[in-house]
């Protein structure tokens, strides 16, 4: 069984995240786990002002997605970090690219989960979540989130990402809060979750 985690990260935040959901769904047995991230679109100059050079470097050899990936993949964990209670525009580029894929009913039956992260607590994580689901509907994906069953979601006693669509990470405005324990706990409990769902139907 195939899993495929495709990513796309400014300051490096999702990328944690990306790295705990893959550590989840390779606890699963049989589960082929790869990790791929998003073509970049902004330019070098437009990302030295934005302070997300050094970032990037962390998973610079991180290999490019590409839409073949998709069609070889059982199940699909997607991450992006919030814009406008969306997906980042770099995202967007990539999914508009699978139109291939739709035509031809190539993404029929595959799982696909998505993750985010925003600035703010109530930046716009859900939404971001639930309007990517729009496009997995439209490929006939088979949507797996958050269940909770993952307890971590619920707790008050700490500020925290994470709702029953998804795992997510508060950034902070200025991107000075890498995710927490709790919330690495539900990206790894959500990529477990999607790999035993993905191994069932494909078994």
């Amino acid at each position: 069984m195939k899993l495929l985690v495709v990513f796309y990260s400014t300051y490096g935040h999702i990328y944690r995240m990306a790295q705990a959901v893959a550590e989840g769904a390779r606890e699963v047995a049989g589960a082929n786990v790869i990790v791929r991230r998003v073509p970049e679109t902004l330019p070098p100059e437009v990302l030295a002002a934005m302070g997300a050079v050094e970032a990037q470097k962390s998973f610079a050899d991180v290999p490019i997605a590409t839409v073949a990936d998709l069609a070889e993949a059982d199940a699909i964990i997607f991450g992006t970090p919030t814009r406008f209670g969306n997906m980042t525009g770099q995202m967007r580029q990539f999914l508009d690219g699978t139109g291939g894929l739709w035509a031809q009913g190539k993404l029929v039956g595959k799982v696909g989960s998505v993750f985010a992260s925003s600035a703010t607590q109530h930046g716009g994580q859900e939404s971001t979540i639930l309007s990517f689901h729009t496009t997995l509907l439209h490929q006939g994906m088979v949507i797996v989130g958050l269940p909770y069953a993952f307890a971590g979601q619920t707790r008050i006693d700490e500020i925290t990402g994470g709702s029953p669509y998804g795992a997510s990470t508060i950034a902070g405005g200025k991107g000075e809060r890498m995710p927490s324990e709790n919330e690495l706990a539900a990206a790894r409990f959500q990529g477990r979750h999607v790999a035993q769902i993905a191994k069932k139907l494909s078994a």
